[in-house]
């Protein structure tokens, strides 16, 4: 029996149009998948109502994967597609398998054979990298950093010294409402012409991108608390 494949699906970042910033081939592919692996059973749901597919959602079958999810049931996920049926992968926002944990299940569907299709649509990481005038030819996204402000400190002059030395656009991601914190501890720790580029709302009407100094930083900060932020950090 031919083996269905796995649609990686990207979504929105926010509350935006579709139309702006996935294709229409990606909602016409969804139409025809009748099972999905989610981060958010109900964000998914949402998702593809707002996409008009033509299946009821009653008749779709959803996986949740998240950190709450024994890692036993991962590969049980998969058993539509040894039976033939496509599965679609979607993250909360976003690309699936970037910062997200749809990575874990792409890497056991090429340990048993079974294709993955990464579909066209939004990444934050790859947006903001684009906007920021930064190096985009090298560059490093470490995710989240250390809770333990001394953890903290250690990594970020350690990425600090890289930066300078190899040129490496160094790039984070950050609760939404510790934004401001992480803002502050940069700024405070951070050397004066280090540059700080700030993304938050990417495709959103409330979009913000500014690169400046930490000096510049440190003479005005607007709020970004509890908007969806990237930071990227270049010495």
């Amino acid at each position: 029996m031919k083996k269905g494949k796995i649609f990686l699906i990207p979504t929105t970042l926010g509350d935006s149009e579709l139309d702006r910033v996935l294709p229409g081939f990606n909602l016409d592919l969804i139409n025809n998948i009748k099972y999905y692996i989610v981060e958010n059973v109900r964000t998914a749901r949402r998702f593809l109502v707002k996409s008009e597919i033509k299946t009821k959602i009653d008749d779709l079958q959803f996986f949740e994967l998240n950190k709450h999810t024994d890692i036993e049931e991962y590969s049980t996920f998969l058993k539509p597609a040894l039976s033939g049926f496509d599965i679609g992968i979607i993250s909360e926002a976003g690309c699936p398998g970037v910062a997200d944990p749809g990575a874990d299940i792409v890497k056991i569907a090429h340990e048993i054979d079974i294709d993955v299709i990464p579909l066209v649509g939004p990444s934050s990481i790859l947006l903001a990298l684009m906007a920021s005038g930064m190096n985009g030819q090298n560059f490093a996204f470490k995710g989240y950093l250390p809770v333990d402000n001394i953890k903290k400190l250690k990594q970020l002059k350690n990425d600090e010294l890289r930066s300078r030395k190899e040129a490496q656009t160094q790039i984070y991601i950050e609760t939404p409402y510790r934004n401001m914190q992480l803002l502050k501890f940069m700024i405070d720790n951070l050397a004066p012409t280090t540059k700080l580029c700030v993304a938050a709302d990417i495709t959103l009407e409330t979009e913000y991108i500014k690169t400046k100094s930490i000096e510049e930083w440190s003479k005005k900060t607007p709020d970004f608390n509890k908007r969806p932020t990237i930071f990227l950090v270049y010495a």
